[in-house]
């Protein structure tokens, strides 16, 4: 949250007959008190006093000879917004209080000529958007999603840079199953170069493949990502296992081929080729395990279709183990072949590299 900011500064006096008892003077007698008491009082205290001080503005603002004077509607600003944060247990006074603030700052603005309002008109700006963020806050924490998702993009349409109130609209429509609402902005923050981009890629992945199962749009979105993180391990990954699923195992081979080309050296690109031969091989298991055992021709050929599948994916586990010998996933790979080849001594040797790289961990 931006520092909360409520002063006014130096006002302009203006002079007439009855300064001491104007409306004016009483608004601003009321600013003055809450700025010079506002940490020593409650909270109550701080809203009656503030309150107080706007009715004076009500009066001076309606009076023929302060309407058209910025400083009262300055300080109407000022009071109002500092109500709209302040007032914690009535989100509906803080909106009233806010809509307030918004009007008297375009009036007080339209009004300030030689720009003598100007820091006062922007700390009550600074108010009104903590005020917002705080409400959105208080939704979230009572678990008032759909509330918090509505008053965090209320904040970023009036400040369209601020990429922590699109993360928080983001996770607040998430948490409220509004899929479509979580991407989009979790998106703009990627957009913005926002900080934790790539983990806000992943996530609408994931929500487009899990949560929306839309293969569609979550290929689009790692094509996306791959433009803004080339060649990425985690995304080429998603990417392997999208068309996998699809089928589409000649595209995913083609792709980590050009990738191995491009860079040899990278293990992860040699894993993932084997694994686009081993999870042939898992499927066709699965169709094996569905055949009725009196097929003993038709259980043969799956096995040598499924046993041809795990050599070709062999050599890939083995480079992607020599390049990077410290990746787990690679040794648990080579331990499940290993297993079923019933090759024991290379399924020993792989579990005790496997058990001494978790000890480490």
């Amino acid at each position: 949250m931006k520092k909360l900011i409520l002063s006014v500064g130096v006002m302009s006096l203006s002079v007439f007959a009855y300064a001491q008892k104007s409306e004016v003077a009483e608004a601003k007698k009321s600013w003055d008190l809450f700025q010079a008491m506002n940490q020593a009082q409650n909270l109550q205290k701080n809203l009656a006093g503030l309150n107080k001080g706007l009715t004076h503005t009500d009066a001076a603002i309606a009076h023929e000879k302060t309407k058209n004077m910025a400083e009262p509607w300055s300080l109407r600003a000022s009071l109002a917004s500092a109500i709209a944060l302040l007032d914690t247990t009535s989100d509906a006074n803080s909106l009233a209080k806010q809509k307030i603030a918004e009007e008297a700052i375009v009036q007080a603005e339209t009004l300030d000529k030689k720009g003598e309002q100007k820091d006062a008109l922007t700390n009550a700006k600074i108010n009104i958007t903590n005020a917002i963020q705080s409400r959105g806050i208080r939704a979230y924490n009572r678990k008032d999603y759909a509330t918090a998702f509505k008053v965090f993009t209320e904040i970023t349409e009036k400040n369209p840079t601020d990429t922590s109130m699109y993360l928080n609209a983001g996770v607040a429509a998430k948490q409220d199953k509004n899929y479509a609402g979580a991407i989009k902005n979790f998106k703009k923050v990627v957009e913005l170069n926002g900080p934790d981009s790539k983990n806000l890629l992943l996530e609408a992945i994931n929500i487009e493949l899990v949560n929306l199962k839309d293969t569609v749009a979550g290929m689009a979105t790692i094509e996306q990502a791959l433009k803004k993180f080339p060649d990425d391990p985690d995304f080429v990954s998603i990417q392997t296992d999208i068309y996998i699923v699809r089928g589409e195992i000649e595209k995913s081979q083609e792709s980590l081929n050009k990738l191995i080309a491009k860079d040899p050296n990278k293990a992860i690109y040699h894993f993932l080729l084997g694994e686009t031969y081993y999870k042939q091989a898992l499927n066709v298991q699965s169709e094996r395990q569905k055949i009725d055992a009196k097929k003993v021709k038709e259980y043969n050929a799956l096995t040598v279709k499924m046993t041809g599948l795990i050599d070709k994916s062999l050599p890939y586990y083995k480079k992607a183990y020599d390049l990077d010998p410290k990746a787990a996933h690679t040794l648990e790979a080579l331990k499940q072949i290993y297993a079923f080849k019933n090759d024991t001594k290379s399924y020993e040797a792989a579990k005790k590299l496997l058990d001494a790289l978790q000890q480490k961990l």
